[in-house]
């Protein structure tokens, strides 16, 4: 390889470029240092990354850089979510899974793509870590790879490869992988984990998200049998129920006997587990979420979470009124693909209230709010109050199911509400 400094390697970069930086906690964070250290002297570079656990805020999203570097979140995370409140960054609102078809349409052009990478093995290929989702369509439509030779980073299985010879330019660093570690569920979370499980049968193919909530519900699951994985992002718990034996994949019909992701976050543990592992794979987020691949695999069983639900059962998950938190990701591929499985049922889990005591099923989303999941695809909501399935119920019945898992001190003023909106059709049914 054509081993340099990173700032020899960032000097690649000129004026009016568009480049892509890996996400999840594969970032690489020395390149991005040393492009950040050419902010003076570029303008028009516009940046492209996704769904980043940072050590800390993005050096390129500072005030003296703002014409230098037009970021562009395709999945907002916290290292950027300042900056695009103040108006200086921006985020493109698209699913995680259809992104990989902008790249290569070249509808969103990739002149650079910046990788996080293992040493190379034995035959000359280095995994890009943590990170196969948009990264393998970006380098693939990139005419510059620069890449972080990291002693740090395992090797993971799957599509997310490249040979030493298509790098362009080289980095040596030894940069350890962000390591997130997970407390024990709150009772809040216990309770929605516990009612999510008990609607989990064996022989099921999960798809769960990171957090409090789906630590739980894997912790509810652990004496379930022959669980299959097709996921966007591999977490410790799901790592706990593979070495358990729990997941074990026998029963998928999409790569049966192999665990599937598209990124991974989480602890050194899990990183050392997945490091050359043949039984975990993982691949471009435009395959492992797409529903029609999704559908395929028996009960899926899809996991996400939300900001706030209305009480048609429409679902907010990216934004905070007008002010954008997160981004849409996979939550609407694994809700359509999973409704479509044979057997699949799709959850949004939240709690009642938010940690400041602020409803979260609400009369309406807040002004400004994004639908991330429509009221027709929404299957089944949880809170710690119990589970409402709102697939065949009209407007009227979506409300008093919503209504009975509210917190109880919200319920009387959701009831005024749904009498205001739903009229007769609602006071009927009580």
């Amino acid at each position: 390889m054509n081993y340099m400094s990173a700032d020899e390697a960032v000097r690649l970069v000129e004026n009016g470029h568009h480049v892509y930086f890996q996400g999840s906690t594969s970032i690489p964070n020395v390149l991005q240092d040393a492009l950040a250290r050419r902010g003076n002297e570029l303008h028009d570079v516009t940046v492209y990354s996704a769904f980043n656990i940072p050590k800390g805020e993005c050096p390129l999203c500072q005030p003296q850089y703002k014409d230098a570097f037009h970021t562009v979140s395709l999945f907002l995370c916290a290292d950027q979510r300042r900056w695009v409140a103040q108006g200086y960054g921006t985020m493109l609102p698209a699913f995680l899974g259809e992104i990989p078809f902008l790249f290569r349409s070249k509808q969103l052009p990739v002149d650079i793509a910046f990788i996080n990478c293992s040493p190379p093995d034995e035959n000359g290929y280095c995994s890009y870590g943590m990170s196969a989702d948009l990264a393998v369509s970006a380098v693939e439509m990139s005419s510059i790879v620069i890449a972080q030779i990291n002693e740090s980073m395992p090797f993971l299985c799957g599509q997310a490869v490249i040979h030493e010879s298509e790098i362009t330019a080289a980095v040596r660093c030894d940069d350890p992988p962000v390591a997130m570690e997970f407390g024990p569920p709150t009772p809040i979370e216990s309770a929605i984990g516990d009612f999510i499980a008990a609607e989990i049968p064996d022989g099921a193919t999960l798809q769960i998200g990171v957090g409090g909530i789906p630590n739980a519900v894997l912790r509810g699951i652990k004496h379930h049998k022959h669980l299959g994985l097709h996921t966007e992002a591999m977490t410790d718990g799901v790592v706990r129920l593979i070495e358990e034996g729990v997941i074990d994949n026998s029963l998928k019909r999409v790569k049966p006997g192999k665990s599937i992701a598209s990124l991974a976050l989480g602890s050194k543990h899990m990183y050392d587990f997945l490091d050359h592992n043949t039984d975990v794979e993982f691949y471009d987020v435009a395959w492992t979420n797409d529903p029609q691949v999704i559908r395929q695999n028996p009960k899926v069983i899809a996991i996400n979470s939300a900001i706030e639900v209305d009480l048609t059962g429409q679902v907010c998950a990216d934004s905070i009124g007008t002010t954008i938190f997160s981004s849409v990701g996979g939550q609407h591929d694994f809700m359509y693909g999973g409704a479509l499985s044979e057997g699949g049922k799709t959850f949004i889990a939240l709690p009642s209230r938010t940690a400041k005591g602020k409803a979260k099923i609400v009369p309406t989303l807040a002004p400004g709010a994004g639908v991330v999941t429509t009221r027709f695809q929404t299957q089944f909501v949880v809170t710690e109050h119990g589970i409402a399935y709102l697939r065949n119920l009209n407007l009227a019945e979506r409300a008093k199911a919503l209504i009975a898992i509210a917190h109880p001190d919200d319920r009387e003023a959701l009831e005024r509400a749904a009498c205001e909106r739903f009229g007769y059709s609602f006071l009927r049914l009580k």
